[in-house]
C-alpha cells in the first residue's frame, strides 16, 4: 500500500536499534538506492537523479531524523566542515561579536562550524594556535584582528586556505578583507558638506592606518567643494574620551562663533563623546550650533549620548561575512585566492548630532 507521498507503509517503519539512523536506512524508507542517498547528501544529485526524488530522499531523512556522518564525509573528501578563526585580541572589542557573527552564520550557510582561538596578541600563541588548527584538519583559516594595521602572518598560515579579516599582511601575502576607510572619511566629509557646513575639524586619531585613511578621505571629499581645514583644525588627540573633550576645547573654547567650526568629524565615537562633553560645558548646543559625526558606530554607545551620535559604521559583520565567504569559496573550488584586498563600505547610521549649519 503507498501513502500520498509515494511511500509504502512497510517503508514508513523506524529503523530498528538504538543507534542512529543511516543512510540505508534513509534508502530503504525512501525506496531508493544507497548511492541515490549518497548523491544527495554529497552534492551530486543534479544530473543523476529527478528533483522528484531528490525531495523524497530529503523528506525521508527528515523523517528518521538522519544526517551525514561528518566525520565518514571528511575522510571520503579530505574536508572536516570547519574552518578556524584565530584572532589577536578581539575578544576584548566591542565589535567582536559582529564580526564572529558574521564569519559563523556565513559558514553555518555552507554547513561549516568555526573554531575560535584567541592567542591575546602573543605571537608564540598565534603560532601555536595555527598549527593546532592545522592538525585539527581544518579545511581553512581567517585571521582576524582588533584594529585595522599590518600584521606579522603567523606561522604555518600559507599551509592552508587563508584569508585575513580587518587587517594586512605585512609581506602583502594573504588576501585581506577590510574597512573602505578612504571611503568612510568622504562619506562622514559629506553628512558635514550637505547640511552646508563649510568651517569643519577633525579631532582624535594617531598615525594608525585607519587615522590617516579617514582624513585623507575627509579632505577628498571637501577638496571637491572647495573647502580646506586648516592645521590647527586637525588635531591627533588618541581615540579616547578624553582626547575628544582635549581636542574640542582647543578649538571651541574662547573662539567667537563666526571662528570657530560649525561642523566637527571625530575619529571615533569615544572621541564623538568628549566632543560632545565639551560642547556641554561650553555652552555649544549640538546640532544647532556644531554639528559631530562619529566613526565605528560603537554598540552601547552611540546611539546613547546626547544627542544620539550620527556616526560611519565599522561593518565588522560585513567582514566576517565576506572573509568567510572568500575563504569558503577557496575551499569549494581548491584554488587559492589571489593576495589582494577587499574593502567594504561604510555604512552612515544617522541620527541627531547633525544638523543645518547654524546662520546667526
Amino acid at each position: 500500500m503507498r501513502t500520498a507521498d509515494g511511500m509504502s507503509g512497510t517503508e514508513e517503519k523506524q529503523p530498528t536499534g538504538s543507534g542512529r539512523p543511516t543512510s540505508r536506512d534513509v534508502a530503504r524508507l525512501a525506496g531508493v538506492s544507497h548511492t541515490a542517498v549518497s548523491f544527495v547528501f554529497n552534492g551530486r544529485a543534479d544530473g543523476n537523479l529527478s528533483p522528484a526524488t531528490q525531495e523524497r530522499i530529503r523528506q525521508a531523512a527528515a523523517r528518521l531524523g538522519y544526517r551525514p556522518d561528518p566525520v565518514a564525509r571528511g575522510l571520503r573528501s579530505r574536508r572536516t566542515a570547519v574552518i578556524g578563526l584565530v584572532t589577536d585580541e578581539i575578544a576584548s572589542s566591542p565589535f567582536a561579536g559582529r564580526l564572529l557573527r558574521g564569519a559563523m552564520e556565513t559558514a553555518w550557510g555552507s554547513e561549516h562550524l568555526v573554531l575560535t582561538v584567541d592567542s591575546g596578541g602573543d605571537p608564540a600563541k598565534e603560532d601555536a594556535a595555527v598549527a593546532e588548527l592545522l592538525d585539527r584538519r581544518v579545511d581553512g583559516i581567517i585571521y582576524a584582528a582588533m584594529s585595522l594595521r599590518r600584521v606579522r602572518v603567523p606561522e604555518g598560515l600559507h599551509r592552508t586556505h587563508s584569508v585575513l579579516a580587518n587587517c594586512l599582511p605585512e609581506d602583502d601575502s594573504l588576501p585581506a578583507v577590510v574597512p573602505a576607510e578612504r571611503a568612510g572619511g568622504r562619506t562622514a566629509a559629506r553628512l558635514l558638506l550637505e547640511e552646508g557646513h563649510r568651517r569643519v575639524a577633525m579631532i582624535g586619531g594617531q598615525d594608525d592606518i585607519a587615522s590617516v585613511e579617514r582624513l585623507r578621505g575627509f579632505r577628498d571629499a571637501l577638496r571637491a567643494e572647495g573647502v580646506t581645514v586648516p592645521k590647527d583644525w586637525v588635531l591627533r588627540t588618541g581615540g579616547e574620551i578624553s582626547g575628544g573633550y582635549e581636542g574640542a576645547m582647543r578649538v571651541l573654547d574662547g573662539a567667537p562663533a563666526d571662528r570657530r567650526p560649525t561642523g566637527v568629524f571625530c575619529y571615533n565615537d569615544r572621541v564623538a563623546a568628549g566632543v560632545l562633553h565639551a560642547a556641554t560645558r561650553l555652552g555649544i548646543d549640538v546640532p544647532a550650533d556644531l554639528s559631530v559625526v562619529g566613526y565605528d558606530d560603537q554598540e552601547h554607545m552611540a546611539a546613547y549620548l546626547n544627542p544620539p551620535l550620527t556616526t560611519v559604521a565599522l561593518p565588522h559583520r560585513a567582514m566576517g561575512e565576506a572573509a568567510a565567504r572568500l575563504l569558503l569559496d577557496s575551499i569549494d573550488t581548491g584554488r587559492t585566492p589571489a593576495a589582494t584586498t577587499r574593502r567594504i563600505a561604510c555604512p552612515v547610521i544617522s541620527r541627531a548630532s547633525v544638523g543645518p549649519v547654524p546662520t546667526r
